[in-house]
């Protein structure tokens, strides 16, 4: 068998197969999930420290060192996913608590689709991510942390309990009163016609 085929067999296993096989010692494997998950994964870090590049660096590597030192604890009971997230919001719990920041800002990129590229509507665009963004960043961690694990992280609500330790109920009202803020705060943004 060449490495080739070794590689594509890799990439037809689940994430949680992927991380036993890791266990077992196999580093090929880890190469697949860091590839499946660096880009998501990464995007949540960096916005959740306002675009600091250099921080949200340290902390995405950070976050993939721990899940290389915690690789023989791994129990594939949750979605690999739901592990690794739970690992990225621990990380950057520790990180506000050294900083004593609770308001961070962020960046939400992507939001509007389907825009017209018209100089006005671009203008337009550009304007309503710029509020977008503040109106997130305005958002308590709890709600923030909550939005940003469901759209980056593509986390059902079940996993964004098991990631931030409370209940689906709760996890379901943070979203509802964070989407509900947002709605307030940017309702009077309105398309240029």
């Amino acid at each position: 068998m060449n490495d080739n085929s070794a590689v594509d067999k890799l990439d037809d296993q689940t994430d949680e197969a992927l991380m036993v096989s890791y266990q077992e010692g196999n580093t090929a494997a880890f190469d697949v999930l860091y590839a499946r998950h660096k880009g998501g994964l990464y995007r949540y870090v960096l916005r959740q420290l306002n675009n600091h590049t250099e921080l949200a660096n340290e902390i995405f590597q950070d976050i993939w060192m721990k899940l290389v030192n915690a690789r023989l604890r791994y129990q594939p009971s949750a979605k690999f996913t739901t592990y690794l997230y739970h690992l990225a919001h621990n990380r950057l719990v520790d990180h506000w608590r050294s900083e004593k920041k609770h308001q961070q800002h962020i960046e939400y990129e992507d939001i509007l689709e389907n825009q017209s590229a018209g100089p006005h509507n671009k203008l337009h665009q550009q304007q309503v991510q710029k509020e977008i963004k503040q109106a997130i960043a305005l958002l308590p961690e709890e709600q923030r942390s909550a939005i940003l694990l469901k759209e980056e992280g593509l986390l059902s609500l079940a996993e964004i309990a098991e990631i931030t330790g409370v209940n689906r109920e709760t996890v379901k009202s943070r979203l509802r009163y964070a989407v509900k803020r947002l709605q307030g705060m940017l309702h009077p943004l309105r398309p240029v016609q």
